[in-house]
């Protein structure tokens, strides 16, 4: 059964929120370092009065309430979902997928382009349905009743599109574990989801790097992640001692997430603000807020561990389905060469961008979604 859902956040918990960022103990805070330690305490206490004074959730429920909104129940897991149908007589079923520290918010600003082309001076011959997820322990969906990965994950959402939806075939997209996702939706649904469009690379070929330039990559990529593992390692193993800290304090929430949104973006001059704007970055924020999921949604990094890590089983084979990467030079997560990608899809489209970092749709969303229909075009 498909439920309709509307946003409508009581005013109790707006205003208990409100006054929990209102009276944090900014003076216990130590005032060096800048972002060098972590997220800067200057910009902490400016979001955060702005987010007392001056943000208004309302404007945001009200942005994703213009979509319409369901529940569905798949694997005893209940899993909310956007659907926008799509302009036109034939719009191809795109699932869209988001990652952490992301959520749907994410996408708000491109699912009109996508599902109504023609309204922006497209052809309406590119439309999508456009279904956008919120992942099962992430944002309005319910939590499993312990961790599960994004192998776990695939069978859901690929139920969802199916059984649920009922669509007899569609296309997958998605970043950070969006992308995992995808690339496990490639790996054993290939029957249903003809094509996987990605802007991020995590899962790793069984075998290994195999030429110079790829044992270069890997050489690179562990050094550049060394400074990643804390967070990353913490949620895939203690996830429930971080949580403690974080479900009553927003301030903390917040500060875990602009920490990653700093890091891991294509800014300019070093300004978090030259890409996100304060409502943008406070509504993803209040989206873990509101449903109390941070917890829950850093299940995901303990079921990925449970379920074997980054790599793809040892009798692995190729992913054959159309696949699309879309490479953002800012990209936290490196991609390694073609080469080495090519032997896990079948690559039919690579783009390297000229701008942008992990949270595509928010950074670069016209050329996500120009890549994405140009690639949508070559599957159909």
């Amino acid at each position: 059964m498909i439920k309709p859902f509307k946003v409508n956040i009581p005013d109790k918990t707006l205003e208990e929120i409100y006054t929990k960022v209102k009276n944090y103990p900014w003076h216990e805070m130590p005032s060096e370092g800048g972002w060098e330690y972590g997220t800067n305490l200057d910009y902490m206490q400016e979001i955060s009065n702005y987010w007392v004074k001056d943000f208004n959730w309302r404007k945001h429920e009200e942005e994703i309430n213009k979509f319409s909104n369901f529940t569905t129940i798949v694997d005893d897991v209940e899993i909310h979902f956007i659907l926008e149908k799509g302009s036109g007589s034939n719009p191809t079923p795109l699932l869209l997928m988001h990652g952490w520290p992301g959520s749907i918010i994410e996408f708000l600003h491109i699912i009109e382009k996508l599902a109504h082309p023609e309204k922006f001076g497209g052809n309406i011959e590119d439309a999508f349905d456009v279904i956008a997820p919120s992942l099962p322990g992430f944002g309005f969906s319910g939590r499993p009743s312990r961790p599960i990965g994004p192998r776990k994950i695939a069978n859901i959402l690929n139920k969802l599109m199916t059984e649920n939806l009922a669509y007899k075939n569609y296309l997958a997209q998605g970043g950070d574990w969006g992308a995992t996702i995808a690339n496990w939706i490639g790996y054993d649904h290939s029957k249903f989801c003809k094509a996987i469009h990605i802007n991020c690379l995590t899962m790793r070929h069984p075998d290994g790097p195999q030429s110079k330039e790829e044992h270069d990559w890997q050489k690179r990529f562990d050094n550049d992640q060394l400074i990643q593992d804390g967070y990353r390692t913490q949620q895939a193993t203690k996830p429930q001692t971080l949580s403690y800290g974080m479900m009553d304090s927003p301030v903390g929430i917040a500060a875990w997430i602009i920490e990653k949104m700093y890091s891991w973006s294509d800014l300019k001059n070093n300004n978090i603000e030259s890409v996100y704007s304060k409502d943008t970055l406070l509504a993803n924020i209040m989206l873990y807020v509101v449903t109390k999921t941070f917890n829950t949604s850093t299940w995901i990094y303990y079921g990925r561990r449970e379920e074997g890590g980054r790599f793809f089983p040892k009798d692995f084979k190729k992913i054959e389905i159309p696949t699309a990467a879309a490479i953002f030079p800012a990209e936290m997560s490196e991609w390694p060469p073609r080469s080495y990608v090519d032997r896990i899809f079948n690559v039919t489209q690579w783009t390297e961008m000229q701008s942008g970092g992990h949270f595509a749709a928010l950074e670069e969303p016209e050329l996500l979604v120009n890549d994405l229909v140009k690639f949508s075009r070559s599957v159909r």
